[in-house]
């Protein structure tokens, strides 16, 4: 990757990050190119969701460093690294179930003064979710799993993130709304948002990314282009087999 590239996007470098003095993070190195799809694929327990903490800096790496647009944002509270760019898509959703879907909306944009850009972002949420609009006062907690996966991300755009990061969307959706949240994904990346994607779904993932990495055991086993990693013989045993 350029020194150009490099400059604008997502750098995690030689990271090692570990709960109760036990790394579960081993010298792991991940570029995300800015303006592309990036993926890290894994197992249940291979670190998959400790990448997103330790981004976030929830759960800061013990050494390594993370660096986003050439700021090294290792040591960053977690609100300034959501000030710099980076929104998250939490797993399993967690949309707040006692507030309605515009209240979930708006807390996304909690950073913005501007009842007017707050405004038209929910028109920018509201035009890739017609469904979200159409359940404006509807209480979040009674919606079905799939309009709660349309919320989560809908909050998540509404903090104009520079850099998303997806943790497993596909988590305990049907296969409709499976191809449905993977189709809304590629849309968001076409509007210019870098997304980084983590999922367990080998399948459709390597079908909408554009680089990947897979974790094993908290290490970096693989790595490639999408069409190199769906043609690796160690991500073929791994997945295909």
């Amino acid at each position: 990757m350029s020194t150009a590239a490099r400059a604008i996007g997502l750098q995690v470098e030689h990271i090692y990050t570990a709960y109760d003095k036990a790394d579960v993070l081993t010298d792991v190195s991940v570029d995300v190119a800015p303006g592309k799809i990036t993926c890290i694929l894994g197992a249940n327990g291979s670190g998959k969701s400790t990448m997103i903490r330790s981004i976030l800096s929830l759960t800061r790496p013990h050494s390594g460093n993370i660096r986003f647009e050439g700021r090294d944002i290792t040591a960053l509270a977690t609100h300034r690294i959501n000030q710099a760019g980076i929104a998250c898509i939490p797993e399993g959703r967690k949309v707040f179930a006692k507030m309605t879907v515009e209240e979930n909306l708006r807390i996304g944009a909690y950073r913005e003064n501007s009842s007017e850009v707050i405004r038209k972002r929910l028109d920018e949420v509201y035009e890739i979710f017609p469904r979200l609009k159409e359940r404006i006062k509807q209480l979040s907690g009674t919606m079905s799993g799939g309009e709660q996966a349309m919320l989560s991300i809908g909050r998540g755009l509404m903090a104009a993130p520079k850099l998303l990061l997806i943790d497993e969307p596909s988590l305990g959706l049907s296969p409709l709304f499976v191809k449905e949240t993977f189709n809304v994904i590629e849309h968001i990346n076409g509007l210019g948002i870098t997304i980084l994607l983590v999922e367990q779904n080998v399948h459709q993932t390597l079908a909408l990314a554009h680089y990947g990495y897979v974790l094993m055991q908290g290490k970096v086993v693989a790595s490639g282009t999408t069409e190199a990693l769906r043609n690796s013989d160690e991500v073929k045993q791994a997945y295909f087999a």
